[in-house]
């Protein structure tokens, strides 16, 4: 059945249904005194084109059927079939899939979305939000402006990660960063370190992502907020510079968030002779976004991905239920023993 660009209204599913807009507003209304006046066929050839054009997800419509099409939506701002980011992104989309098939939800990957200036947006004029009863939304940089949009149209939804920039609370399920980069520099000063740096790709003055934002704020609040912050960036020859850095400055512990960063930094301090863990202990905070192969057993944590894709769905059916009495959860992330952290040299 063809479905127009724009919201249907209620004088297009009459038209559909070929109907009255009468009939169509006492069948969404679902008055027990006049739709037992309506024939059953004409009630259900209504509800028909309810379905099949998704006018039935509007938030009003919603409301007056009392029903659920048990369709949940998906919303990647990162292509993840196929991608570098591809093994990321699994173990919570595994979660998502564990978490609906128990509840008995289908999963609807919304791949429609054109990409405009680089970024993905889930409005667009051809979207198909409203076929799903509510949507779980991925992604490292999730525009502000389209979560205020999500909350000011009353759309039930969920972020893959804690989110604080839409101007109202965003209902989100993310990883503990904070607490658990916090309890690693703890680790580290025990151990005798007492020259700590971090390493991020995105530690300047601009607005920074939630998970970057989480994990610093736990590394200043054990090494202090003069500690030193050293800056990544996409095409790699930081690495190099930051080794002589730490090397100027003594840092005999380093705290880099992104996995694959350590990794490099690793293979540069190595061929620059320094010992990882003699000379510098290199702590990984969370799992590579970007794959890369390597056998070094990182000391630092893991991040709960297929436990959080579990517990977005969990949210996400207690906030369409009515029921849900937190909208923001942060789960606990598994601190890694590991063999990149040990007492620097003459403790």
């Amino acid at each position: 059945m063809p479905q127009k660009a724009t919201r249907l209204t209620q004088r297009d599913i009459a038209r559909l249904a070929n109907v009255s807009q009468t009939t169509v507003s006492l069948v969404l209304n679902n008055r027990s005194d006049a739709t037992a006046r309506i024939p059953a066929e004409t009630r259900d050839r209504v509800l028909k084109v309810i379905r099949d054009t998704g006018y039935q997800a509007d938030p009003l419509a919603r409301r007056m059927l009392k029903q659920r099409n048990q369709i949940l939506g998906v919303f990647t701002y990162e292509s993840v079939f196929p991608s570098t980011s591809g093994d990321f992104y699994y173990p919570f989309l595994a979660g998502i899939e564990d978490r609906a098939e128990r509840l008995g939800w289908d999963l609807l990957l919304f791949t429609s979305a054109p990409v405009a200036d680089g970024h993905r947006r889930i409005f667009h004029e051809n979207n198909r939000l409203r076929i799903a009863d509510g949507c779980l939304l991925l992604g490292r940089d999730v525009p502000s402006d389209e979560l205020a949009r999500l909350i000011a149209e009353d759309y039930p939804f969920v972020s893959v990660g804690r989110r604080n920039d839409a101007g109202a609370p965003v209902p989100s399920v993310g990883a503990d960063y904070t607490t658990a980069t916090r309890l690693l520099a703890d680790r580290a000063l025990k151990l005798g370190h007492r020259h700590l740096a971090y390493l991020g790709p995105a530690t300047g003055p601009a607005p920074i992502p939630e998970s970057s934002a989480d994990r610093l704020q736990g590394f200043h609040q054990t090494a202090g907020p003069k500690a030193l912050v050293l800056q990544t960036s996409p095409q790699m020859q930081w690495v190099g510079e930051a080794v002589d850095v730490l090397v100027e400055r003594r840092i005999t512990a380093v705290f880099v968030e992104e996995r694959a960063d350590a990794i490099a930094l690793l293979a540069a301090a190595s061929a620059r002779g320094i010992d990882v863990p003699g000379d510098l202990s290199v702590v990984a905070l969370g799992d590579s976004t970007r794959p890369v192969a390597s056998d070094v057993d990182f000391s630092g944590f893991h991040v709960p991905r297929r436990a959080i894709g579990v517990r977005a769905v969990e949210l996400l059916e207690a906030i369409l239920a009515g029921a849900a009495t937190s909208q923001q959860i942060l789960l606990p992330c598994e601190l890694t023993e590991g063999t990149t952290l040990t007492p620097p040299k003459g403790v």
